[in-house]
């Protein structure tokens, strides 16, 4: 997530008479991309987020492009289509947010004194970190075959020094290594596949369900702050490659301890999933497990055993 850019967005966007639809979609873009403006989440990502639909989500972005506020490159994986790449155009959304600001502020004071002279335009330039971007579409022609988001929101993951070390190299490259990959981090060696993300987006589902119910009896109960997409995800897909994991026994287990009345409160994240795993597998699973054992020893204790009685049995007269 790129909060400079968010800020941007909402000074510069919010401010220029932009319908609201058009500033919630470049507000998901851009906290799904990195300080340069890049990102590549799909239509369907976007339309789920922000409610709306599918052909609205495309009717905007094009007037975006138009406008100049992004633009976009097809990419296509394989023999199929895969999601755009986006880049925002941060100098126009800075110069904008900048220009909104210096209106308020000079309606604020007096404008007789303060002077023009003495301000210094280098002070409201792009820094050379936003001018220097470190991935441009075009230079893949078109064809990355890349998918990326970078980071929502700042939740350490569980283990932050579990992906290889060898994915510190550029953006490009580092994409080139993982062409299923739909959120990134390269400074922070996390990605996830689209189905990494989809099983974190489930759990944060079941998690958002539960405060859900918990705020029909207590008002004061507060929705939680969206997860790190790319840290939930990463996460998920170490449990997949070097644990051994599944994603529907991701899924399933955490549904399982979503419907306790103790773990629900404690499992609150893939991290977390992941560290309790073994403990969750066996409390869980021990009730039916234990009562079938019990079952299957009862049965071999007591099947063989005589209840028959002898002829010479009775009671004494």
């Amino acid at each position: 997530m790129s909060t400079k850019l968010t800020g941007y967005v909402w000074d510069a966007c919010a401010s220029s008479g932009m319908k609201l639809s058009s500033v919630a979609i470049m507000a998901r873009l851009a906290d799904f991309s990195n300080d340069e403006g890049v990102c590549w989440p799909s239509i369907a990502t976007i339309s789920r987020q922000i409610g709306a639909g599918e052909s609205t989500v495309r009717t905007a972005i094009a007037a975006l492009e138009k406008e100049g506020w992004l633009t976009r490159t097809q990419r296509r994986n394989g023999n199929r289509n895969a999601s755009n790449v986006y880049q925002l155009n941060v100098s126009k959304l800075q110069k904008a947010a900048f220009s909104h600001l210096s209106v308020s502020d000079t309606s604020k004071s007096d404008a007789s004194k303060s002077d023009a002279s003495k301000i210094d335009p280098s002070k409201f330039e792009a820094s050379e970190s936003i001018k220097k971007t470190s991935f441009d579409p075009s230079e893949s022609g078109g064809d990355p075959s890349v998918k990326s988001t970078t980071d929502p929101s700042d939740i350490n993951p569980s283990c932050p020094d579990a992906s290889q070390p060898d994915e510190q190299g550029s953006a490009d490259e580092f994409l080139s290594r993982h062409p299923d990959v739909v959120v990134y981090s390269a400074a922070k060696r996390q990605w996830g596949s689209q189905d990494d993300l989809t099983c974190a987006e489930f759990i944060w589902g079941k998690i958002i369900r539960m405060y859900e119910l918990a705020a029909e009896s207590d008002g004061e109960v507060v929705r939680p702050k969206e997860p790190n997409w790319t840290a939930w995800a990463n996460e998920v897909r170490l449990m997949v490659m070097q644990d051994g994991r599944t994603h529907k026994q991701i899924c399933s287990l955490f549904k399982r301890a979503n419907k306790d009345s103790f773990w629900c409160k404690n499992v609150l994240s893939p991290s977390k999933l992941r560290e309790k795993w073994d403990e969750l597998s066996l409390k869980l699973s021990a009730p039916l497990n234990s009562s079938r054992q019990e079952a299957s020893i009862s049965r071999a204790s007591f099947d063989g055993v005589d209840y028959s009685l002898p002829e010479n049995s009775g009671f004494r007269t």
